[in-house]
């Protein structure tokens, strides 16, 4: 230590820190500020073991981000637990108050005070981390939750006379106590984050964090429609799910009307496949029902809510044809794989898994989602006909809603619709691209005789060139000409690349391409594949790959740009799926461009022809860009339109 006022000549040996001389006599300390040892260079740093209470803040910071975690694992606690009703109430986000309560099996004074230690759970009797068919297994939620905030558990077994209660405060436990309460668990998370004070100021709005635990509730009650689901935030429920009844398929549909809407559930297909040990089953919803963005995709693996980049990836690859690159589809899809299979011990937060085969169980998803949308036909989604009835609409206050386009001219209410407007195009020569079966260019019969029990009915009129008008049984079709058919051409060009390959062309110089070496060894593995799909390349030399042929389909594409977009694909997927991409945007365009336009006035026979070759059409319902083909209007709609009804 130096005194003030000591000469630093006096000192004995050197000292380390920040002084203050006197003017007059400068080896005169007047102020001495010595430095911390973290900032001592010369210093040498002692290893010595971390308390424990710092030990379970470090853990919390990786199970417990936010509120919504919190209550993530609490419930899957309960879940594990076998409860049939669990209720969470949470206050100002969970922040201040997170209370999770069910009727699960309930622990026992010696289990209430092993629970909230470090590591020690009841979900992995034989210590197995390949074989773990529970929701948690770590050991780490009650102890990290515990660590920073107010934790109190009190729990009571069934056929138990009295229940426990244990306290944990900023990581200190307190002795279990005797306290009344039901059989099953309740635990009060009190001021979450008050051990940690800087990781309040990353938390989000009250509105905004409870938002996310609504996520949580939802995605676990989805997962398990037999177990009844209340969250209120203490003064009124944000959520409130009975337990849904029958068996598995449409116990599901309806906790997934009840989460989705009932929209989706309208307008869901069910999926169900096998192979080999995976079986895939859920929901998913029409093309034509879809959102800008992938909020209302949700995935489970053994009961577990995931965000996986494979899975979703595959539901992209199974969709491609059917939704533009900005539009996405709504979903709910339920993979059950044999614990060997899946290692879910790859993140403390449990939302990321790793598959022991993920090229199988990519195949097995896009092959189930293709399958499922094909067996759909040309069935387009109700929304299309609500739109379209909002649309016509007369701005009136007796048919007034949340769809009314007040001075709304008819054809630009058509467009609206469909969803785009076009102008209209010249030209009535008769068109080559309506050859086809000639079951599909017959006329069935005249417009003066009733309308046959065609799903898509019987022509009567072409409005505007560019809509054609058909009569049903039971009340009226609207076409758009052009996306009809431009789906029918791409189809059909999807037949015949998979019946002659795809074409290739041979590049006049191979083009060299510089990759990242292990990116370019990878690609290189897939050279066989690639090869399938038109693509030529060969190792050249370390971290390059020469293309030597291309897929004619692409012209003159930007070769170097396709390879680097392939690289990363195989990088991060290791699947080749941007060249596919390609290809089926190519064939969409080509499509598109071959199709009939909007403008171009057609005989009675081509409409007829066009709905009869739509009604065997896979997919038919939408053209390649997600865009309704056709809107149905039933006559009871109609006549609610006029007040008939």
């Amino acid at each position: 230590m130096i005194a003030i006022g000591q000469n630093l000549a006096s000192l004995a040996e050197p000292c380390i820190g920040e002084f203050a001389f006197d003017a007059e006599t400068p080896s005169t300390v007047l102020l001495c500020l010595p430095i911390p040892p973290r900032r001592c260079r010369g210093s040498r740093m002692t290893i010595r073991l971390l308390s424990e209470t710092v030990v379970n803040r470090i853990a919390a910071g990786e199970v417990v981000e936010r509120p919504a975690s919190a209550v993530k694992e609490l419930v899957e606690n309960s879940l594990d637990a076998g409860a049939r009703r669990i209720e969470v109430t949470v206050r100002d986000g969970g922040q201040s108050l997170i209370v999770v309560a069910d009727d699960g099996r309930g622990m026992t004074a010696e289990e209430l005070a092993l629970a909230v230690q470090r590591h020690a759970t009841s979900k992995l009797p034989d210590e197995d981390l390949t074989h773990i068919d529970t929701l948690g297994f770590r050991g780490e939620a009650l102890p990290s939750i515990g660590a920073v905030s107010r934790l109190r558990i009190v729990s009571r077994p069934a056929g138990v006379d009295s229940a426990w209660a244990i306290s944990v405060e900023g990581g200190k436990v307190a002795a279990p106590r005797p306290e009344a309460h039901a059989p099953g668990t309740r635990v009060e998370v009190r001021d979450l984050f008050y051990a940690t004070p800087a990781r309040l100021k990353f938390l989000k709005s009250p509105r905004a964090e409870q938002a996310q635990v609504v996520d949580v509730m939802r995605r676990l009650a989805m997962a398990y429609p037999a177990v009844a689901f209340v969250l209120s935030d203490g003064a009124r429920n944000l959520l409130d799910l009975a337990p849904s009844q029958g068996e598995l398929f449409s116990a599901r549909l309806d906790r997934l009307a009840a989460v989705m809407g009932r929209e989706f559930a309208d307008n869901a297909v069910p999926v169900e496949a096998e192979r080999d040990e995976l079986r895939l089953t859920g929901h998913i919803g029409l093309p034509t029902l879809n959102r800008a963005n992938a909020q209302f995709q949700f995935l489970f693996v053994n009961g577990r809510p995931v965000r996986d980049k494979l899975l979703l990836g595959a539901v992209r690859g199974a969709y491609r044809d059917f939704l533009a690159g900005d539009r996405h589809p709504l979903l709910a899809l339920f993979l059950d794989v044999p614990a060997r299979l899946v290692d879910v011990n790859v993140h403390p937060a449990k939302a990321e898994v790793r598959f022991r085969d993920s090229g199988v169980v990519r195949g097995l998803i896009v092959g189930a989602l293709k399958q499922a949308l094909a067996g759909a036909g040309h069935r387009a989604s109700t929304t299309v006909s609500t739109a379209a009835l909002g649309s016509f609409s007369a701005p009136n206050p007796i048919f007034s809603g949340r769809y009314n386009v007040p001075n709304n001219p008819s054809g630009i209410a058509v467009e609206r619709a469909f969803g785009f407007q076009s102008p209209p195009q010249e030209g009535y020569k008769s068109h080559p691209l309506f050859e086809g079966p000639p079951s599909a260019r017959t006329a069935p019969e005249s417009p003066a005789t009733p309308a046959p029990d065609y799903p898509l009915g019987v022509a009567r009129a072409q409005l505007h060139a560019t809509y054609v008008i058909a009569q049903t049984a039971d009340g009226i079709v609207i076409v758009d000409q052009h996306a009809a058919h431009e789906r029918l051409v791409y189809e059909r060009m999807k037949k015949a690349l998979a019946a002659s390959g795809v074409a290739r062309q041979g590049l006049l110089i191979p083009e060299v391409v510089e990759l990242d070496p292990e990116a370019a060894r990878r690609l290189a593995a897939r050279a066989g594949e690639l090869a399938e799909l038109g693509l030529i390349v060969e190792p050249f030399g370390e971290g390059a790959v020469v293309v030597r042929e291309v897929p004619a389909l692409l012209g003159d594409a930007d070769v170097k740009g396709l390879i680097r977009d392939l690289a990363d694909e195989v990088m991060e997927l290791d699947e080749a799926l941007a060249l596919q991409e390609r290809l089926g945007e190519v064939c969409g365009t080509m499509a598109c461009h071959g199709s009939v336009r909007a403008g171009r006035r057609l005989t009675t026979e081509e409409m007829n022809a066009l709905l009869r070759e739509m009604e065997v059409t896979p997919h038919a319902g939408q053209c390649n860009h997600g865009r309704p083909t056709y809107v149905e209007l039933k006559l009871a709609d109609i006549e609610r339109l006029f007040g008939r009804r």
